[in-house]
């Protein structure tokens, strides 16, 4: 089965996306299988009842990470992917030594599921809870305004290791993806989780950057979201998008503006699809902070386009912000 037709079954009621930073997403892989367990239900917002088993553990290097198995926690946590009118049942064990939790952004939950010290929707050390997400699409209130839904490039992360508001959890790597979809949102052949955290991306050492590489004319969606102290830009070499909810213009009348920098702070997240190499080839494409004091201090990895016989123009692993093609500090798949 191909990566698209697999796609197109799990955004009908299949199973939920959910992909580590160093593994295939199970979702879009044509040779994984889902991870969700449990028959689908109708969910109370129309759309399905899905479950999820997830970790948090430290990691031999001393960072903290977010695992669909234990000892396989990775940073970024595995992106966790759902439709608009889902409801997501995560089953959350806390393997470390302190308390951790899971709060996510753009999506719904009530007071329980938090994830703060101050509503005790934590976990203490060796134990389980069940978090619950809801999502709903868009449609008018009784009053007759308009209710957005809740499609979008999200993430998730601890809230209260080290501090109440979760720093030193998220300083050493407790955060992850999430992707909310509209139905019949078209889908990518490869997503790449990219986090601007502090001054590392995906908390790797300057001299180690995470590489992404694809090949020309795949689809492929990045999921880019700030933690820490600083803001930054985002700006990708040889590539552009729309600044949208998804990157993509919807026609010629459609006026969004057409960037390929862009601006964010702590706790932003955004999303966007490309063709990799679309009108520019292939090549090792740098991707970085253009805050020049921030790239300077290694900030700074490439985009490798392959061409199809799987060589690519430019690449040189000398190169300071290189590393081995294919080591994705993302979702490579």
């Amino acid at each position: 089965m191909d990566r698209r037709s697999f796609n197109r079954r799990m955004l009908a009621g299949g199973a939920v996306a959910a992909t580590g930073v160093t593994s295939l997403s199970l979702a879009s892989a044509s040779n994984a299988a889902p991870v969700a367990t449990g028959a689908p239900m109708t969910a109370p917002a129309g759309g399905r009842v899905r479950h999820l088993k997830l970790f948090a553990e430290k990691l031999a290097d001393g960072r903290m990470g977010y695992g669909l198995e234990q000892g396989k926690a990775t940073v970024p946590g595995p992106l966790i992917e759902l439709v608009e009118g889902d409801t997501l049942h995560i089953e959350f064990e806390n393997l470390m030594d302190v308390p951790v939790s899971l709060h996510p952004h753009g999506v719904d939950y009530d007071i329980a599921n938090d994830g703060t010290r101050m509503s005790k929707s934590l976990v203490e050390p060796g134990a389980t809870r069940t978090y619950t997400w809801r999502t709903h699409a868009p449609g008018k209130r009784t009053d007759g305004t308009y209710r957005p839904g809740s499609a979008g490039y999200w993430h998730y992360h601890d809230h209260v290791v080290g501090t109440d508001h979760g720093t030193g959890g998220i300083r050493k790597g407790l955060y992850g993806p999430v992707v909310v979809r509209r139905k019949g949102d078209i889908l990518p052949d490869k997503q790449f989780t990219i986090v601007f955290n502090d001054m590392t991306i995906n908390n790797r050492p300057a001299a180690d950057p995470p590489d992404f590489q694809a090949t020309v004319g795949d689809r492929v969606e990045i999921i880019m979201i700030t933690h820490g102290e600083y803001y930054h830009t985002f700006h990708m070499h040889g590539h552009r998008w729309a600044d949208n909810r998804t990157g993509l213009l919807s026609g010629p009348e459609d006026v969004s503006r057409v960037i390929d920098n862009k601006i964010t702070g702590p706790a932003d997240s955004f999303g966007f699809q490309i063709i990799a190499g679309e009108h520019v080839g292939a090549g090792a494409w740098m991707y970085h902070c253009h805050v020049q004091s921030h790239s300077d201090m290694g900030m700074a990895g490439l985009f490798l386009v392959a061409k199809p016989d799987g060589t690519i123009p430019g690449y040189e692993p000398h190169h300071p912000a290189a590393a081995k093609p294919g080591a994705a500090g993302g979702h490579d798949h």
